[in-house]
Order: structure tokens, then sequence, then C-alpha cells
């Protein structure tokens, strides 16, 4: 039937057939894909558009809603090049990272300033407070954690902060954004592999496994229906949602349904999900055969290290430091009963990656000599040559493109299955494809932060405190990978004391693990931190004052100054010393990890029309490589940002090569080289642009860190630097001892990696660092049924992620100094940041109410029962 609206100010009329929502209206029918579809269940906000001025959810809402109606969407609300004074505030104050799910916010955002404007006029100089916003945006989620950017704009612009001018100026002009591309994603202007439509294009959809074990048989596709088996000669389904086939039709309406009625013939087999179950004797083997080890996926970012298998255990893998010393030790502290040694178990669940753009693929292999790939990627230059290692073929027959990526978190390093499949299928049908993964499967096999068990024992001498020994022993839970290292990397901070560190891989029949933000980072902190808090509790130290004792890193030295000097640290309460309902503690955690960067990473930088271009062939997910690309570039010449135009997203034969976006190696690799090639072409051209012959450009090579004063290592092209970044974190809880509830109300973060190139950007990745965590310490937790082995957290409303009203109030302190004999005098910190924020959690309740958090998530019902048990002091 014809249904017809108004759009944007232009009346529209479009075919429905009464089983789409608006949001289907909206980016298939419409076009405008501003509009993103992230849950589909109504949670998460991101495709929320305005109906007669009111905010509704765009995937639970029917089309027919939109007949006679005055809708507006994203693309909607600026006015030509002038945007909105919302989303001029968004711009101003970084309300955003990736960007995905801005569109939403903004759309609210803009209802709610104009109910504000009406309700409050002038009267209310200092705008809605947060509680106020955190209600207004309650049905919006931002997996960067781009919450307190949110808070500044939306506040400044209730305020009037960027209200255009009497005269008709804007009060704050689009030049004045702290992230380059910010316009194109607060317009929907921005294009995600999702919003990718070819003329001609198939839409794929996996056929998964129901079962977590078991042998498939045979498939048959039907008649007219285009379809691939995935499993090859290995007919074995390990994991409850393990791709089975693909197939493609013309629409994803058709493909999908074709999907669900393929015949899959499956034999199910006993299986294993529990970890402890896994290990004992005549327990499902998950790999059978040495044969079907070699193939078992990496939960890390290399190939696992070598290590012995024994059933469903792979390890244990050794990182010693007079290892024999250290268990010898302890085991004589044991015996005796000194009060110095702490020995403590903790565990972790895992934490789901969650990017809000799903794993996507475009691709389009109808030339059969040339094959271009839309792809949602945290590495174009290496997907593009592991595509051609994949389907042997020459690296100059492929271009990958990655214009803009809605999240990643490390799940989108690697070459995966609907990139694959859609290749595949198009290669088959010689059309274009598209497969676009929607929220189950990305919450079921998309990959996760390993769960864990780590059992600590801490030696300090009772005398001095000093460390006499530390062993680590991790059992990790990546379901059907290995390759973790959590345990080893309690080798690299605090004094070179006799030290153990064991890792063992406990695979289950439970889906793969991936790298995720510092892999093993947190989940090491989470243990480690927490013993040695205990440590300090046990001899009435003070946990930072301790950790300085022992930390010969000068730049984590620095941060525990500034971190004893805040008054929230001066005033924390003793441990458990606090009565009634209501309790507040103080908790601090450090952090250590490694420094690296690309060493081929190139950067062009070329005068055309005039301006100033860089390319290179990295990718953008929200970090921010193009500002960073532009600041560095503008710097040599003494422009504004905005003046450059950054070029990256596509790897081709003839793109420059650019870092991954993982390893917090990317802004180190990009700025110094930009800056090379940008001062090379200034000494060629001076800084009369226009009078610049067009097309004249420099190119610079990093070629590693050249200041190190010892040979760095490298390996799989990325180098390892000498020296560790730092970070800390102090965290103030509120823990609500009838309920359970943990409510985190302050957070306090240390940084320590050298110069900061864009300080705004850079704010705001530690500030998501610090979300990431508290879903970490607080909420996030997969679960799966233990009949099927199917996830059950498959969704956003039963996999808990931090709300706008989860948000603390974040103070973040960077120190720069320490890294002068780094080419560009910093390092990465994507990754640092993220590694303390839930062990501070962690240590913030053990302060208020005496009883000390050893499994989290940190659930209201196992704080209770911690309670109860008498665990509290």
């Amino acid at each position: 039937m014809e249904l017809t609206t108004t759009v944007n100010d232009e009346a529209r009329v479009v075919e429905v057939d009464g089983t789409e929502s608006v949001v289907d209206v909206v980016r298939d029918g419409l076009g405008l894909t501003g509009t993103k579809l992230v849950c589909g269940s109504g949670v998460c906000g991101a495709c929320t558009v305005l109906v007669d001025g009111e905010p509704v959810l765009g995937c639970l809402t029917p089309a027919t809603r939109l007949r006679d109606a005055d809708v507006t969407t994203v693309e909607g609300l600026a006015d030509g090049d002038d945007l909105h004074p919302v989303q001029r505030a968004f711009a101003h104050h970084d309300g955003l990272q990736c960007g995905y799910c801005t569109p939403g916010f903004v759309v609210s955002a803009v209802a709610f300033d104009d109910r504000w404007r009406a309700e409050h006029g002038a009267d209310e100089p200092d705008g809605p407070d947060r509680e106020t916003i955190a209600g207004a945006l309650a049905g919006h989620l931002c997996r960067c954690g781009s919450y307190e950017g949110i808070y500044r704009a939306v506040a400044a612009a209730c305020r009037g902060e960027h209200d255009r001018a009497p005269d008709g100026q804007a009060v704050e002009r689009v030049e004045c954004v702290e992230r380059v591309e910010a316009p194109a994603k607060l317009t929907g202007a921005a294009v995600y592999t999702t919003d990718v439509v070819l003329p001609g294009m198939l839409h794929a959809a996996i056929r998964r496994s129901d079962l977590a074990a078991g042998v498939v048989g045979p498939i048959t596709f039907p008649d007219g229906v285009l379809g691939m088996d995935v499993l090859g000669d290995d007919r074995r389904v390990r994991w409850a949602g393990q791709p089975v086939a693909v197939v493609a039709a013309e629409s994803a309406a058709a493909a999908r349904q074709a999907a669900r009625e393929l015949a899959v013939p499956f034999t199910p087999q006993p299986f294993v999900l529990d970890p402890d179950e896994a290990r004992r004797p005549g327990a499902p083997l998950v790999y059978a055969t040495r044969a079907d080890r070699k193939e078992a996926p990496t939960a890390s970012e290399g190939a696992p290290m070598p290590a012995p298998w024994d059933g469903n255990v792979h390890g244990p893998s050794r990182a010693p430091f007079l290892g024999t010393v250290a268990k010898r030790r302890i085991r004589s502290a044991r015996s005796e009963g000194r009060r110095g040694l702490v020995d403590l178990e903790f565990h972790t669940a895992a934490q789901l990656h969650t990017a809000f753009e799903p794993h996507a693929c475009v691709a389009d292999w109808s030339d059969p000599q040339y094959l271009r790939v839309w792809l949602s990627t945290q590495g174009v230059g290496a997907m593009r040559l592991e595509i051609a290692d994949h389907f042997d073929l020459d690296p100059t027959r492929v271009e990958v493109v990655a214009e803009h990526v809605g999240g990643g978190f490390g799940a989108k390093l690697g070459l995966t299955m609907e990139a694959v499949a859609a290749i595949s299928l198009s290669r088959l049908s010689r059309r274009p494809v598209r497969l676009v993964l929607d929220r189950h499967e990305e919450l079921t096999g998309t990959g996760n932060r390993p769960g864990s068990r780590s059992r600590v024992s801490l030696l300090v001498d009772d005398d001095t405190q000093a460390i006499r020994a530390l062993t680590v022993d991790t059992d990790s839970h990546a379901g059907v990978a290995v390759g973790n290292s959590v345990a080893a990397l309690a080798l690299l901070v605090y004094d070179r004391t006799p030290r153990l560190a064991r890792d063992v891989d406990v695979v289950t029949n439970a889906p793969p693990g991936a790298p995720f933000r510092g892999p093993g980072g947190p989940t090491i902190a989470w243990a480690l931190e927490q013993t040695v808090d205990e440590a300090a509790h046990r001899f009435g130290r003070d946990p930072i004052e301790l950790r300085a004792q022992w930390d010969g890193n000068q730049k984590r030295q620095a941060l525990y100054r500034w971190a004893s000097a805040l008054p929230t640290w001066q005033a924390r309460p003793a441990t458990g010393s606090q009565t009634g309902r209501h309790r507040r503690g103080v908790g601090f955690a450090a952090a250590n990890w490694m420094y690296f960067v690309d060493p081929d990473c190139e950067v062009v930088v070329s005068v055309q029309g005039g301006r100033l271009v860089a390319s290179t062939a990295v990718q953008d997910m929200g970090t921010g490589s193009r500002t960073v690309l532009a600041r560095a570039v503008a710097g040599v010449f003494g422009v504004a940002p905005t003046a450059v135009d950054v070029r990256l997203g596509h790897a081709h034969s003839g793109a420059t090569h650019g870092p991954a976006s993982g390893g917090s190696r990317t802004t180190v690799s990009l700025w110094s080289t930009a800056v090379e090639a940008a001062t090379s072409l200034r000494a060629r051209i001076g800084t009369d642009l226009a009078g610049a012959p067009d097309g004249t450009s420099a190119t610079a090579k990093r070629g590693g860190d050249r200041g190190l004063r010892a040979v760095p290592v490298t390996m799989n092209g990325i180098q390892v630097g000498r020296g560790f970044s730092a970070a800390v974190h102090v965290s103030e809880v509120e823990v609500d001892t009838r309920t359970g509830r943990t409510r985190v109300l302050r957070v306090h973060g240390g940084i320590a990696v050298g110069r900061i190139h864009a300080p705004v950007l850079a704010r705001s990745q530690c500030e998501g660092s610090v979300i990431q965590g508290v879903g970490l310490a607080l909420y996030e937790n997969q679960v799966l049924d233990p009949h099927t082995g199917l996830t059950l957290t498959a969704n956003l409303e039963d996999y808990r992620i931090p709300q706008l009203g989860d948000t603390p109030e974040i103070d973040i302190h960077f120190h720069e100094e320490g890294w002068d004999r780094v080419p560009g005098g910093g390092v990465g910190l994507g990754e640092v940041a993220t590694i303390s924020p839930a062990a501070s959690v962690g240590n913030a309740i053990f302060n208020a109410t005496g009883w000390r958090p050893l499994t989290l998530p940190v659930r209201p019902d196992r704080l209770l029962e911690g309670l109860r048990a008498g665990g509290a002091r």
C-alpha cells in the first residue's frame, strides 16, 4: 500500500506491506541512513526520529504511524551547512566517538532542548543538571562511553551557548569542532558499511547451529537458493551459534527466511560448558585430535604460545623470573602461617565487545578481475592482504573500504565469517552481496573478553613490606579459543622479585573469545590490584604508598603523587568503619601496558586544489585518526585542522600503508609520520598553498622508534618499544547494603603516555575506558543456556551495559613527561586507560563494606550474600 508522509519538510510517498517498522522505511525506503538500527528491541535509542515533534523508536514503531505525519530525521536538523545548536554543542564538547549511536542521541536531545527552553527559558542559566539530562535521554546507549561529553553538550545547548547570534551568525561555528568528522556524524552524512547499497545487490544471511556440539551432514540447497556450506571438510560444530551455511536472496527478509528454513542434517554430540567440568576425566573433548587442536582459534592478537594439551586443557605456558625461588618462599610462608602471605582466588565473567555497528560486509566481485569490499574493520590494509591471501588473489586486484567504523574494541581485527561469506557469494553470483549481522548474532559469536579464574599468592616481608615472592595461576575460559596471556602480565609490574606466572586455557563448547582492549589487562588487574590492596590493608599501609614503595616506573610514581593529593583519596573512610544502609568507599588501582608502534606506517601529504590533503590506508573507528592527521599537518603549516582534507579508509594498490586500530599503536604511528611528511612538503613549497603546483606531495615512513636506546622487538609487523605506559584510577562508590546496588559516584584517572596530540579526544577515550570498566565491574555478564549452549544474553536488554545514568563524574589528568625519546613525544592510551577502572571499583567496595568482591560482575545478589556470610569486617 502507498503511504504519504512529510520527511524533513519534503512530501514523500513510500510503498509498505504493513510489516515494516519506521526504521525500515527511513533507511531502506527513503535512503536516510543517518538513522541507525542497533538493538532492534527499543533499548538503545539509535533509531530515534521525530514524528510530529515527538521522539519515537524507529525499530518498535510500525511504519503505518508515518501516514500523514511530519517526520524529522537527523538529516533534517541542520539548516544547510549550518548545524542545529544541539549539533554544534555535540561537536564543540565532543559528545561522540564512533558516531553510530550519535544521530539517535542528537534527535532526542533536540526534542529535550525544545522542551527545556519552553519550560525554563532563560530563568535557569545553569541549564539542566546531570540527573535531568540522564532522565531525558534514558533510552539511549553509547558503547564507546561518550556520556561525559554528551552531558556537557546537552547542558551547554540548553543554556543557549551554541545559539545563533542576533545577526543570524552562529555563536559557535562549524569550524570550532574538536573532531574533524563530527559534522558528518552529527548530520547522518557519515557512511558506515551498514549504509552501503549497490545496484543489483543480493542480501545474505547465515544459518547457525542451535546446539553446542554435533556433526553436520551434507547440506542440500533448494532449487533457486544461492548458498554455500561453510564447514568444509571438518563437519564438527563446537559451539551454539557457529555458522554452518550461508544463503543469499533478493532481500534481507527473504535471505533470513531461507536460512531459517534450510534443512541441516545434524547429529548431536555431548558437550561441556562449565570449565570445571571440562577439566574432569571423561569430559567431552572439544578438540579430539592433534589436527583439530591446530585449528583452534586464538583469543589473543597473535598466535598462541606453544603449550601442551591434556584433554580440554591447553597449557600451562610459564613466564618465570626466579620461579623456583618464588614457589619455595610461598610454600614456606604458607606452612608458617605468615601474615604477609596473601592468598586469594578471583573470577571474572566473559565481557562482550558489543560494538554498535555490527560486523558487516558488502562485497562486489561482479568484475572477475577486481574485488571491492566494504568492511567494518579495524584494519583496512591488513584485511586487504588477508582477503587476497584467503582467495589466492594478487593484492593489486583487491580493494577494502571502511569510511567510518562504528566501534570494534578488538573484535574486528581479523578476517571473519561475514566477509568470507559475502565475498564467496559475490564470486558465485557475479553480483554485489551484502551481509550484516543482527544484534543476536553480534552478541553471540563475534568474540568476548574471556572469563577467568586467577589464584594469586603475594608474599610481603612482615617488617619492611617489601615484596618477597609472587605467583599467579590463571585459567582462561575463551570457549573454543586458546592463547590467553593473563598471568604473564603480572611479571611486568612492581619489584623484580622472584615470581612465576602460569597461564592455562580451559576450552569448552562456548563461543570463542577475541582480543578486547588491553587483552588480559583488566583481568589481571582485577586480581593483582585487589591482592595488593589486601596486603596494604593487613599492614595498615596506605595502598598508594605501598605501591610507590614497590614500583620503579617513574611515570607511575608521578601519578601516585597526584592521586595521593586528591581530596577524594585523602578523605576516604577507614575500611569497614561505616554502618547504616548507604556506605561510601574509595578504591585505588594501577595499570601498566606495553608500547607498540607500526614501523611501516606511511603518510602522504599533498596540495590539491590549493588545499592540504593527508592520506594513508588507516581506518577511524571513533578513536580520532582523522583528527590526529589533520592536527599534525595543520600544526606544521599553521592552519586550522579543518583546512586539511584527510583521506583514509581505503586500502588499494596505490594506497600507503596505515596501522591497524589495535594495540594502542594508531595515533603514535600516525602523528610523527604525518608531521615528517608535512615538514618535508613545507620545505619544498613554503606556506603559500595557493601558489603550490597541484599534486605536489611528500611521503614519510615512520621507520620504527628511532629514539630508543636499545634495539626494539618487532613481531607480526608491529614493533614493541622499550618502556611502559602507566595509568591509575581512584574510584568513589556508594553501596546500598539493603538492595546490594553499587553506584560509582566519581572516578579520577591519571594517564602517563607522554604528549597528548588531541587532548579533547584523548580525554574522551579515557572517559570511555572508565565507562567500560564500570560495566565490567558491575553489570556485564555473558550467560549461556546449559541445555543447548545458546547465548541467553543476546540482546541489549539482557546484556546490560552502562547507561547515561550510570556515569560517574570523571576527572582525567594527563602526565605528559617521560617519553621525549619517542618520535612525537607520546605513546598510545586506548588500552592502558581501560585496565585499572574495574579493579579500583572492587577496592572501593571493600573500603566501603569490609567485604572484598572476588567475582565480577559485582551483582547485587553477590554483594548481599557476601555481607550476610560475614565477609564484612
